[in-house]
């Protein structure tokens, strides 16, 4: 089954581009302009990871980042976030936000990253007691 991604960014090209790139490693990506669209979804819906800008016009990403891990539906989905601002990653992780990366990025730098958070996701966490 294909891993569902969901892109939230309002520059086009940024959406276009990385939409393409993930279909052609096989996810399944659908992506809005509009943040608060990831905030509507539920059940099947929602995407095993999101993927949101921080400056997004009207909606700070960070806001959109924190109440996904605020809610119990989606608190365990990852969240990496992007921006053009490299000075943000402490505010980013401070929202809640699993990764970060500045734009412009590297394609493989973003699938690795986001090979990455997936399969964290899956591997349950290993217990020492």
């Amino acid at each position: 089954m294909l891993k569902k991604i969901l892109i939230a960014d309002d520059d086009p090209g940024i959406v276009d581009a990385v939409e393409m790139m993930l279909n052609f490693y096989g996810y399944d990506v659908s992506s809005t302009y509009d943040g608060r669209d990831a905030l509507k979804l539920s059940g099947e819906e929602l995407p095993d990871l999101f993927l949101l800008d921080i400056w997004m016009s009207g909606v700070d990403g960070r806001d959109i980042c924190r109440q996904l891990k605020g809610n119990e539906h989606t608190r365990n989905i990852p969240v990496l976030m992007i921006s053009a601002s490299n000075d943000i990653d402490a505010s980013a992780r401070h929202a809640g936000a699993d990764d970060f990366m500045t734009k412009p990025f590297d394609m493989q730098q973003l699938i690795d990253k986001i090979e990455n958070l997936l399969d964290a996701q899956q591997s349950p966490a290993v217990s020492l007691a």
